[in-house]
Formats: C-alpha cells, structure tokens, sequence
C-alpha cells in the first residue's frame, strides 16, 4: 500500500473553523503555461522514480482519506502500469502549495481548482461527477433589512472558509477588499443552515440542493444565485501522456470502476463518474484569483 502523509499528523478539515480570510475575483480567461517541476520534497523524489502522485484536498482525515482514495490509486496503478501513489496533504496550506508547484499527477477536487490546474500546470480535466454546483445566499425569512447581496457587506455570513467553492462565489460579488461580508467559518451545510435561522450570522452560503432538504418550513429567503457551475472532477497532468490519460477516463468511467470507486463515490452521492472536458471548467480560476498564494 502506498499512502504518503504530509504536513501535520493532524488532518485538517476542509470546513474546520479558522482564520477568517476574504477575497473577491474577476473573471480570467483560461491559458495554458508549462508546468514547473516538484522541486527537494517527497513529491519530486517519486517524480523521478517514475511514481505518478494523486491528490485530493484534505477534507479527510488521514485514515478516512486512506480508506476513500487507496483503493482508487490502486486501480489506477494497474490500468497505467505505473505505481500512483496517494498523497495525504494533511492541511490546506500543504495541499495548494503542492499543487501550484507541480507536485501532482491526478487531482480530484473542485470545478476552480480543475480550471487553475488547466490555466497553469498543462492539466486536462477528464471525468467528474455528473450535476452542477448551484449555490445559494439566503438570510432568514422576515429580514427586512437585506434584500440583496450587496448589503451583506461588513455583515457576518455562515459559510465554509476559503478556498471553498461556495463561500468565493458570494466573495466574488464584491469589488471593494474594505466592504466585504465577514466570514464565520462554519463546518457544514447543515451547521450553515441554522446558523441562519437560529440568527448567529446575518446570511449563510449552501448549496441549492441542501437548501431544499433543510428548509422545509420555509425559514429563510434567497437574495443571491451563482450560476451553475460543474461538480467534483478528475484532472491529470502533462507528466501522463494523452493515451494515459485516455486509459484513466475510460478506467474511472467504466463498470470495472465501481468498486474502487464504491467510498468515493459514497462520499460525494453520486452513481457514477462521466467524461468531461477543459472547456466546461474554463475561466473558473477567477474564483482563486485573490486567494494567497494562487497567483
């Protein structure tokens, strides 16, 4: 088994509260640059070994993380011929600093982190979960002092820290670094939801499908909708040559795929995995373009 850990022994949950962090974007068009190289850390050494890295972001814990993406290594180690070993980050810094500076071969993780990986590392985004990312910024029903986005600045908002998805597309909608909402980092949709209602924060940020699942009774109203945006998806690097990459789309999207893809696919609900393409995720780096240490 090959599962390599780093960073902190502690995981770090992707939603864990933290320091609060703002930032706002600007559309970007996608380009393509080379891809630099791993350079003096575990990473780069199996590079030259011949190893490919996988990734995911460390929304796990370490055992948890194991238990969903080996298994996934593992059937991709016999379809390439080649060992892919899975690299545990451990903490969100460790994860973005690895992959801005080439450190991984195959990424599974968000629709902007896809299109940055294809804006700057020579990445081809190729299988994702079937479905779209609609996520919405509501406020309790009765609120009569919000009635759309803008007035949210400098207004406490539930939602998971940066860089998650959902949090950047309400980021996104202010221009001015010194009027913004104020982050309450919150873990979870459901968490978010009654941080709403029980009135802990102003607004809160979740997905349009965990909206309706929580607020049967119509607590709370809408002010804002992102547009649709692409799921979770696979992305592979410029060191698997096309016909690998071709082996690794048509692997994960294959009968054989659903048992090594059984707690994966548990984790984020869905039946399956489907093809996709760089021009779907495109442009959606903007949503990182003023979070440190992207750009």
């Amino acid at each position: 088994m090959c599962f390599l850990f780093a960073g902190s022994a502690a995981a770090a949950d992707a939603m864990a509260a933290g320091p609060i962090k703002q930032a706002n974007a600007a559309p970007k068009k996608a380009s393509f640059q080379t891809a630099p190289a791993a350079r003096g850390d575990v990473a780069g050494a199996l590079a030259g070994s011949g190893d490919l890295i996988f990734s995911s972001p460390p929304r796990e814990t370490l055992d948890a993380a194991m238990e969903i993406y080996q298994p996934v290594a593992d059937y991709l180690s016999q379809v390439l011929g080649r060992k892919v070993v899975f690299k545990y980050s451990g903490t969100w810094g460790v994860y973005r600093t690895e992959m801005v500076k080439g450190g991984y071969d195959i990424v599974f993780d968000g629709p902007h982190f896809n299109s940055y990986r294809m804006e700057r590392l020579q990445h081809n985004t190729l299988v994702k979960i079937p479905g779209e990312h609609v996520f919405m910024t509501i406020v309790k029903k009765g609120n009569a002092d919000i009635g759309n986005v803008k007035q949210l600045a400098g207004r406490t908002v539930c939602a998971h820290a940066p860089p998650n998805l959902g949090t950047l597309t309400l980021l996104n909608q202010f221009d001015n670094p010194a009027r913004q909402p104020v982050i309450i980092s919150t873990d979870g949709w459901k968490n978010i939801y009654q941080g709403v209602v029980s009135g802990r924060c102003v607004a809160g940020v979740l997905p349009i499908k965990n909206l309706k699942k929580f607020d049967t009774d119509g607590m709370t109203k809408v002010i804002y909708k992102e547009k649709a945006l692409p799921d979770q998806a696979f992305s592979a690097g410029p060191r698997l040559s096309a016909e690998d990459q071709a082996k690794i789309t048509r692997a994960l999207t294959s009968p054989e795929a659903n048992g090594p893809t059984e707690k994966l696919r548990k984790a984020y609900n869905t039946e399956r995995f489907v093809q996709t393409s760089n021009q779907e995720y495109a442009g959606l780096a903007e949503y990182l373009k003023n979070e440190w240490g992207y750009y």
